[in-house]
């Protein structure tokens, strides 16, 4: 899938460095050919958590059937 600036992600993998969970929404910020993306997370209040570079891989596009939770972060 082809992803642009500002679309919702839910992430497909833990990534423990940034104290992150598969299934976290992001918001991509940058997108990098072929396959690159910056993916910033933000906390319920708005405020920056992580800001990574990933893969289109480790991402997915959200729909209609995904649920939002909050979780405490490290």
């Amino acid at each position: 899938m082809r992803f642009k600036t500002l679309d919702t992600v839910a992430l497909n993998k833990d990534i423990a460095s940034e104290g992150l969970r598969r299934g976290d929404l992001g918001a991509v910020v940058q997108v990098y050919e072929p396959d690159g993306l910056e993916v910033e997370f933000v906390t319920a209040a708005g405020r920056t958590r992580a800001l990574v570079t990933l893969t289109v891989h480790d991402v997915r596009a959200v729909d209609d059937a995904d649920l939002v939770a909050v979780r405490r972060s490290a």
